[in-house]
């Protein structure tokens, strides 16, 4: 609910793996998800995402949602979950979305660590495998899981393909 409107009735997991815009989104999870703009690029059958000097190919049901709602040249706001953001070597060498970036914080959870780090002007933040080698000042290669991609309409913030 926001602002007394109901937003999403679902059952939690489906509120999490499938928001109907961007505020159900960010609201569930923690830490939120991180939400990026992106410019759409169409070409024939495909659809990339063109943000922070990065091109995220995205997988041929999302691409076509996209394709058939008209966003070629558009920006859009695309999130991905930080548990969907790698820095494992193994994810890194088949991902279809690498990039580098420097690691401005290194939280320690037990479990698990939070690295958190910018793209441009986007503050991201990565869940990791605890034995991590990163940190702070770390210039490290990180990986979005495509598959994982949410991509919400910029002006009516609601889902286009989850």
């Amino acid at each position: 609910m926001k602002d007394g409107v109901i937003q999403q009735v679902d059952t939690p997991q489906n509120l999490y793996d499938k928001p109907a815009n961007l505020f159900v989104a960010g609201f569930m999870g923690s830490p939120q998800m991180n939400f990026l703009d992106a410019k759409v690029e169409v070409k024939g059958d495909e659809a990339n995402l063109l943000f922070a000097g990065q091109t995220l190919p995205l997988p041929p049901a999302k691409a076509k949602k996209l394709i058939d709602g008209g966003y070629d040249g558009k920006t859009v706001t695309f999130g991905i979950r930080p548990e969907d953001v790698y820095d494992s070597e193994m994810v890194i060498e088949t991902a279809k979305c690498v990039f580098e970036s420097t690691v401005k914080v290194y939280e320690l959870l037990g479990a698990e660590v939070y690295l958190y780090f910018d793209l441009d002007e986007f503050p991201i933040t990565a869940r990791v495998n605890p034995r991590t080698t990163a940190r702070p000042g770390d210039k490290v290669k990180l990986a979005f899981d495509v598959e994982k991609v949410h991509v919400f309409d910029k002006e009516t913030e609601q889902v286009i393909t989850n």
